[in-house]
């Protein structure tokens, strides 16, 4: 197991003790594959995004080789034209499940390498990533549309999904701005890319008309807040706005309303996006409430139906446990974790002339 020494920065009083820390920490790392691919558990399948998210959980430990060997995964197997497949059996490279390719998917390495980078200061290792977070980058911009919002993903035979989703672009938005840290970091400059930034904020901002309508969902609510394209007052607006709506008191945040379901990643994540725009007593709040979905192995229960009175599904998952780790990181005052997911040290972009 993990040492609680490692895991000090992650102890939260009322979350998390280090011991119980180094317990999840541990339970991320027996997911992991001897390979680095890390599934959402063993004998289920891995996406890349839920990859990341547990690798930069492994970061915020301290366990930077495992963190490593998630990425050097990334880079094996990214396909020719810079993505990765949607989903793949256990991990396993070679047993891809669902083949088409999810532009906020592929986006969210730029936020891994960024993070590793900050947490190791390994600038060989950033030299490395580099020419496999260009190409997600280029994947993902192929699919940008007009007014900015970004296709959700390319069918299985290339076919591209233009329509828009506004919890994917707000992810994309806020990878992209990552990899303009990374750019700039190199003095290499991306000015496209810069573009793309600005044009893809302004549209989460101004132009929900751009999106397909997935209200229901909670992350539609607080995706544009947490990926940094919505902050002040407006973004205290937008979280008052919905508050009751998707939030339980004492167990959590709906996933979808109004399914009497509290989900732990959608919680541990309402929580990092609170805590990035000031309100971190409602992040700890929340993240106490989440504690019932905690298994006695240190893991996390996805979810938990209140009116049954049941836990469900019946899975722990890497990215519900890194989701959680990576809110207390931030809480707690890790260096890479507040300035990824704080975003006021990341590059803006440039904003469109539009709408005064």
């Amino acid at each position: 197991m993990t040492s609680p020494g490692r895991t000090e920065r992650l102890t939260l009083p009322g979350v998390l003790t280090a011991e119980q820390a180094a317990a999840t920490v541990a339970g991320i790392a027996a997911v992991q594959r001897s390979d680095g691919a890390i599934p959402w558990f063993r004998g289920h399948h891995l996406d890349p995004w839920d990859h990341v998210e547990a690798a930069m959980a492994l970061d915020a430990a301290g366990e930077h080789a495992r963190a490593e060997a998630a990425y050097a995964w990334l880079a094996r197997h990214q396909l020719p034209d810079g993505s990765w497949y949607a989903a793949y059996a256990d991990g396993d490279a070679t047993a891809p499940t669902d083949t088409a390719r999810e532009t906020n998917f592929c986006a969210y390495i730029a936020a891994g390498v960024w993070h590793h980078y900050l947490s190791t200061g390994d600038d060989a290792f950033l030299d490395r990533l580099w020419p496999t977070v260009v190409a997600a980058v280029e994947f993902v911009l192929r699919l940008q549309q007009p007014g900015g919002q970004i296709g959700w993903k390319r069918e299985a035979d290339g076919t591209p999904v233009t329509d828009a989703l506004l919890t994917g672009s707000s992810s994309v938005h806020h990878a992209l701005r990552c990899a303009l840290a990374v750019a700039e970091h190199r003095e290499e400059p991306q000015p496209d890319w810069e573009l793309s930034a600005g044009l893809l904020g302004h549209a989460i901002r101004s132009h929900p008309e751009r999106f397909l309508d997935k209200s229901r969902y909670s992350m539609d609510w607080y995706y544009p807040v947490l990926g940094g394209a919505v902050r002040g007052a407006a973004a205290e607006e937008r979280i008052a706005a919905h508050w009751e709506r998707f939030v339980v008191p004492g167990l959590g945040v709906r996933c979808v309303h109004p399914n009497p379901w509290v989900t732990g990643g959608e919680s541990a994540e309402l929580a990092l996006a609170l805590w990035a725009v000031g309100e971190s007593d409602r992040a700890l709040d929340i993240l106490k409430w989440i504690q019932h979905l905690r298994a006695e192995d240190g893991m996390y229960w996805t979810g938990y139906v209140f009116e049954d009175d049941a836990v469900w599904p019946r899975e722990r998952t890497a990215w519900t446990a890194g989701s959680l780790l990576l809110a207390v990181a931030a809480l707690g005052g890790d260096e890479a974790t507040v300035q990824v997911f704080g975003t006021a040290a990341l590059p803006q972009g440039l904003a469109p002339d539009c709408c005064p």
